[in-house]
């Protein structure tokens, strides 16, 4: 289980957050890339990950020319080039600012079956070395809602239908502006590929994730709150500010100066 004078981490405001998680990264991309041909890095796309993906991109460490780059999840119905999708998101914070090695893009303006036999097969070519996440509102890591969230998923991608709660929260991010807007379907790594990264980062911030950070910190391993099974995880560190752990008792005693 998560051990909480090690793994997990609080700050007074989100850029501290975001920028600890971010030097963590870097160092963890640095050891790797000394002994490896090459670092394969998942990323989520969410307003929670702006700082630490500020870090990296300025990061005078990293040999980016090593880092194969995929990300987690990706709306259905939305327009090829659209500033929501979040392979939009991830270009134009991370990608169009450093020289990657290959980036993996997650394209659903075609056939998804496709895409997702294809994006599936690059991932599975071998280990991957470091999942950056965050936790959703209701609980969720990528796009596994509490409704289609399944820790022992055979698959490695898959479609889902997304819950209201999860839907909301783009609403609530600035993503979108009223839930009309917000697509209904999207397509997720599941939860055993996100699980299999050999070194999780998760950045988690405000007063919305409250609740999803106490049932996944202190509540049981289960599929009502999906990033519950993080804490099963042996190498998971979390990184909050003061507003995400309100909920839990003694947790501001955390608060890193």
């Amino acid at each position: 289980m998560v051990d909480f004078q090690k793994d997990v981490k609080v700050f007074a405001t989100r850029t501290l957050a975001g920028t600890a998680a971010g030097k963590e990264i870097e160092s963890c991309i640095v050891k790797l890339q000394d002994f490896q041909p090459e670092v394969r890095i998942i990323f989520a796309a969410a307003p929670s990950q702006e700082d630490m993906l500020a870090y990296l991109a300025n990061s005078a460490l990293i040999k980016w020319e090593k880092v194969v780059a995929f990300h987690m999840d990706e709306y259905i119905g939305l327009p090829e080039g659209s500033p929501q999708l979040f392979a939009s998101y991830l270009e134009a914070n991370l990608f169009s600012k450093v020289p990657l090695k290959e980036v993996h893009l997650l394209n659903t303006s075609g056939e998804i079956e496709k895409e997702m036999f294809h994006y599936a097969s690059l991932l599975n070519q071998t280990a991957i070395d470091i999942v950056c996440l965050g936790i959703g509102e209701n609980g969720h890591i990528a796009f596994n809602d509490p409704p289609v969230a399944d820790f022992y998923d055979t698959k490695t991608i898959k479609e889902v239908e997304l819950e209201d709660a999860c839907r909301i929260q783009q609403v609530n991010d600035g993503c979108f502006p009223t839930l009309d807007k917000v697509p209904t379907q999207a397509v997720t790594l599941t939860i055993p590929t996100l699980m299999r990264g050999n070194h999780l980062f998760c950045v988690v911030l405000g007063e919305n994730k409250s609740e999803a950070v106490k049932n996944t910190l202190i509540g049981p391993v289960s599929t009502a709150c999906p990033a519950s099974i993080l804490t099963t995880h042996p190498n998971c560190r979390f990184y909050f500010n003061k507003t995400a752990v309100k909920d839990i008792p003694d947790m501001n005693d955390k608060v890193s100066k």
